[in-house]
């Protein structure tokens, strides 16, 4: 079994920045592949970057493309999404995710974090 417990979120303006974190415990963090995902009011939960095991590797949905950074800490068994330039629509619940293989991009991963509230307003 993986736990993950999140930290981060809150309102914030137009432009500015915040990182969320997502601290992992229960299984070797190093052997998951761990995403982020955001969800809107009555829409279905949507990827918005993932790293892989090694963390050579990113991925990242368009829309945030040079404005959010995924990374990890494999020494400290956690993950971070750094979000600069945030835009009202950047608004939702994020959830912290991670599975143990398969695909980072899709939406059924095996584990899930509580979600946090990240709020853009302008």
């Amino acid at each position: 079994q993986v736990q993950l417990v999140q930290s981060g979120g809150g309102l914030v303006q137009a432009g500015d920045s915040l990182r969320l974190s997502c601290a992992a415990s229960g299984r070797t963090f190093s052997t998951l592949h761990v995403g982020w995902f955001r969800q809107d009011p009555g829409k279905e939960r949507e990827f918005v970057a993932g790293i892989n095991r090694n963390g050579d590797m990113t991925y990242y949905e368009d829309s945030v493309k040079g404005r959010f950074t995924i990374s990890r800490d494999n020494y400290k068994n956690t993950m971070y999404l750094q979000m600069d330039s945030l835009k009202s629509e950047d608004t939702g619940v994020y959830f912290c995710a991670a599975r143990l293989k398969g695909p980072l991009t899709t939406s059924d991963y095996d584990y899930w974090g509580q979600g946090t509230q990240v709020t853009v307003s302008s």
